[in-house]
């Protein structure tokens, strides 16, 4: 399965949808909103922004490895 590496952000405060680079080995912890300068987190259970708030998961859970 190929990993894809690109999710789109969207921002639960004022709606803003970004696509954004995901780190491949990593997970993504924090990220600004470029629109309302909010600071993401993730939700309480996932382990990063791009689990939480974008369309596509990390990559290590798409490869259905633990994260962080």
């Amino acid at each position: 399965m190929a990993v894809i590496t690109k999710s789109t952000l969207t921002c639960p405060q004022c709606g803003f949808a970004e696509q954004v680079e995901m780190p491949v080995e990593a997970c993504q912890y924090f990220y600004a909103c470029r629109h309302c300068h909010a600071l993401l987190k993730p939700k309480a259970g996932d382990c990063c922004v791009f689990c939480s708030f974008g369309t596509i998961k990390c990559p290590p859970k798409q490869i259905g490895e633990s994260c962080c």
